[in-house]
């Protein structure tokens, strides 16, 4: 008969736990010395003071040990103890380690982890789960932290309720926290499993003013995020909604500052809808729009339209400022249906297109620019990195227009780098660009649609490296198989062939989409121990994946009855 969920936990951690309900500090993970060095650390302690490092000990779990919780207690001291050395690899950031140290990984929280009610969802299950996902070797969590629930009674009344004590249940366990600033809607997204609307005082300015909302040339509104067209109007209640987004994050800074640079390592501010630096350009609601279609405009607000009017006339051509373009077809069409995006004669590649896609994409960027100016002024001093998340829009790559990527604001076609200039404006703010489609290969996409998910990331990390940005990545979709994990592996190295000048360099951080109870589920959980296991020993190891599975058998067999456990525990 299988143990307990608590004394099971006891074993993984190496601490016993009487029975009954866990406790907060039963939580921790005590290991035989605090100041146990693992050799990870200790190869990079040396590599932090110019050392040359002996090379690297056997893994524990590579004995034979009869006592498997013994082993997984070994195991879990291995993965989950931290020197201050280790903490700098992320914290201090660059593109990515140019020693071969591995690369941090980071798991997703639930997209309902703190309740309508400011309460954290279903307690018991997310203490193990974190529990489970510390002893495996993740570096931390990612949580959202919902502008929406927080904010959501009136303007400038904040109830932190749930997060504080979930960043709490981090803290105790020792892993470390992304926070995201989610100003967008939850739900109408892939992936949206909840909704959380923006908070009630903004919906009902929106709903007095719907130009707040960005709008395609159908009149079609879009509620998921405020226009940007708005940024600098005092639209909500006295304040701009750029005013607002900094107001939410100082208020996060006073109440969490006992953890920022600690526990919560990472800031990502949240710049559209996803919370992703884009336009709403293909939104998944009621059908509107269906992959692969190339998407709209979303620049028919009249704050937006103003802009282009304004910017029409100082470029000398008055008459282009009333619209964006008219033949640039509908959400689902492919870019040889419309005039605008073909190929031959394309309006893309005329003087008219080229001044309309610099001011859409300019107008993105400069979005980008005020938020971050403020996250930067708000979170100085305070030890934690500020990230920005773009998206992987690789359907149609292969295209010379690249028609969706231009229809969420990036520039970028086969005569133009759109990403270059994102990665030069984090540059300046000292900000991680964050990417995601980093599992997928361009053979496992639809060819007719031209994907090239590789490409485009290679492509983004030629960029960040051109532009000395750090690069993490994340997964676009749930993937739980060993082939999405080698590509994961193959592309958090970057090794870009610069005519092999340099060493390869590695991302900072990846950041797995999410947990789950399918990822708890027994083949699942076995070949995600072993694909953190494999990020974290980095380029500098050399041995093969079955190796690294094999190593990984103690530990998954004695974990196995608990995350089963969680398992359906997160689906109650």
């Amino acid at each position: 008969m299988a143990l307990n969920l608590s004394h099971q936990l006891g074993v993984l951690a190496g601490t016993p736990i009487k029975s009954g309900e866990m406790t907060d500090s039963s939580l921790s993970i005590s290991p035989p010395s605090a100041r146990m060095m693992t050799p990870k650390a200790m190869n990079r302690n040396y590599k932090a003071h110019g050392t040359d490092p002996s090379p690297p000990m056997s893994p524990i779990l590579g004995g034979t040990r009869a006592d498997l919780s013994v082993a997984c207690k070994a195991f879990a001291v291995e993965n989950g103890v931290e020197t201050i050395e280790e903490q700098r690899t992320y914290k201090e950031g660059g593109i990515g380690g140019e020693g071969g140290g591995g690369v941090p990984v980071f798991v997703m929280m639930p997209l309902d982890s703190v309740t309508m009610g400011n309460t954290v969802n279903r307690r018991k299950a997310m203490k193990a789960s974190l529990q489970a996902l510390k002893s495996a070797g993740v570096e931390g969590i990612m949580i959202d932290v919902w502008w929406g629930l927080v904010e959501k009674e009136s303007p400038g009344s904040y109830n932190w309720g749930g997060y504080n004590e979930l960043l709490e249940m981090a803290k105790k366990l020792g892993l470390k926290v992304q926070a995201v600033m989610s100003f967008h809607q939850c739900g109408g997204n892939v992936g949206d499993s909840v909704t959380i609307p923006l908070p009630q005082w903004v919906i009902e300015e929106v709903d007095k003013d719907p130009d707040l909302a960005y709008t395609d040339q159908w009149g079609r509104r879009n509620c998921e995020y405020i226009s940007l067209g708005a940024d600098t109007l005092p639209v909500l209640k006295g304040r701009t909604p750029v005013q607002c987004y900094a107001d939410f994050m100082r208020a996060f800074r006073d109440n969490f500052k006992h953890l920022l640079g600690e526990t919560i390592v990472e800031i990502q501010v949240g710049m559209g809808p996803a919370g992703e630096l884009r336009y709403p350009s293909y939104p998944e609601q009621e059908g509107t729009w269906k992959f692969p279609g190339i998407g709209a405009f979303q620049c028919y607000d009249k704050y937006s339209l103003s802009s282009l009017k304004a910017a029409a006339e100082a470029y000398g051509k008055p008459e282009w400022g009333s619209t964006g373009p008219t033949d640039a077809g509908h959400y689902n069409n492919w870019p040889e249906d419309t005039q605008f995006f073909k190929k031959e004669g394309g309006g893309w590649n005329t003087e008219y297109g080229d001044f309309f896609l610099s001011w859409y994409s300019q107008m993105l960027l400069d979005h980008g620019e005020r938020i971050l100016s403020s996250a930067k002024s708000i979170f100085e001093n305070t030890g934690v990195k500020i990230s920005v998340k773009i998206a992987g829009i690789h359907w149609h790559y292969g295209t010379r227009s690249h028609a969706p990527e231009l229809t969420a604001g990036y520039y970028n076609t086969r005569f133009r780098d759109g990403y270059l200039p994102i990665a030069q404006m984090l540059a300046r703010h000292n900000a991680i660009f964050n990417f995601t489609c980093i599992e997928m290969r361009d053979h496992e996409q639809p060819q007719d649609a031209l994907c090239a998910p590789e490409k485009l990331v290679n492509q983004v990390a030629l960029a960040t490296l051109a532009a000395e940005v750090p690069l993490a990545g994340e997964n676009a979709l749930p993937r739980y198989d060993d082939y999405a994990h080698e590509q994961i592996l193959k592309a958090s190295v970057l090794n870009l062939d610069q005519n092999n000048q340099g060493e390869p360099r590695e991302m900072c951080a990846f950041t797995y989409l999410r947990m789950n109870p399918e990822l708890f589920q027994a083949d699942n959980w076995g070949k995600f121990v072993a694909f953190v296991k494999k990020m974290v020993e980095g380029r500098d190891s050399h041995r093969c994946w079955e190796e690294v599975e094999r190593e990984t058998e103690h530990f998954v067999h004695v974990t196995q009855p608990l995350v089963q456990e969680v398992a359906v525990a997160l689906t109650h």
